[in-house]
C-alpha cells in the first residue's frame, strides 16, 4: 500500500468494514458472443483486516446474496436467480474467503482465497489497486480499492446455455468480476 496524502501507512492498520453504498460488485459476460451484459449484486457485506507494515497479513471476507443479481432486465434477472444459473433459492449466498495477500508493485496486490458459489468451492486470485485512503466529512478513515478477476462460470456448476443459429453460444463461459471498495476503519 502506498501513503495516500498526508495518512501514514502504519494508520491503515486494523479491521475495515466494506460501505455498500460506496462499493460495486459488479460482473460482465458475453451475450450471443457479440457483446457483454453488464450485473452487479445490490446486497453483500464484508470485512477486512489491512495491515500497513506488511500487507501479506491482509485478509478479507466478503458475502454476497445471491438473489440481489441486477442486470437491468426482470427476466433474465429471474432467470439467474434459477439452478441454471445462481440457485438463489438453495444456495442464497456467494461467500469470498482470502487465504493469502501478495505485494505485487508499490499500490498493487493480490488477494488469493476460495469463492464458493452454489456450494462450490473454487480457487479466486484478484489483482486490486489501491485507491488511497482519506477522512470522511464524519472523521472515518476510508481505504479504496478497484480490481476485477475472470472465472469459469463452468467451474461452479452453471453450465446451462443456448446454441445460435449462426454458431456460437448465448452465454459466454468466461465471466469478469468487476470490484470497487470503499472501506471504512472500524475504530
Amino acid at each position: 500500500m502506498t501513503d495516500a496524502g498526508a495518512i501514514p501507512l502504519t494508520e491503515l492498520t486494523g479491521n475495515y468494514t466494506i460501505d455498500p453504498t460506496h462499493s460495486r460488485l459488479g460482473f460482465w459476460a458475453r451475450h450471443a458472443m457479440v457483446t457483454k451484459v453488464r450485473g452487479s449484486f445490490d446486497e453483500f457485506e464484508g470485512t477486512a483486516y489491512l495491515d500497513g507494515r506488511d500487507p501479506t497479513q491482509s485478509t478479507a471476507r466478503v458475502v454476497i446474496r445471491a438473489a440481489s443479481v441486477d442486470t437491468r432486465n426482470d427476466q433474465r434477472d429471474g432467470h439467474l436467480r434459477t439452478n441454471d444459473f445462481l440457485d438463489a433459492p438453495n444456495f442464497p449466498e456467494i461467500t469470498f474467503t482470502s487465504t493469502g495477500a501478495a505485494v505485487l508493485g508499490p499500490s498493487t496486490y493480490r488477494l488469493t482465497g476460495e469463492l464458493s458459489i452454489k456450494g462450490v468451492p473454487h480457487a479466486l486470485s484478484v489483482d486490486l489497486e489501491y485507491a488511497g485512503a482519506a477522512r470522511d466529512p464524519f472523521g472515518n478513515l476510508r481505504v479504496g480499492f478497484e480490481g476485477s478477476s475472470v472465472i469459469s462460470r463452468k467451474d461452479f456448476g452453471m453450465t446451462w446455455n443456448a446454441t445460435l443459429e449462426t454458431g456460437g453460444v448465448l452465454v459466454g463461459d468466461k465471466i469478469t468480476i468487476e470490484l470497487e471498495i470503499s472501506a471504512v476503519k472500524d475504530e
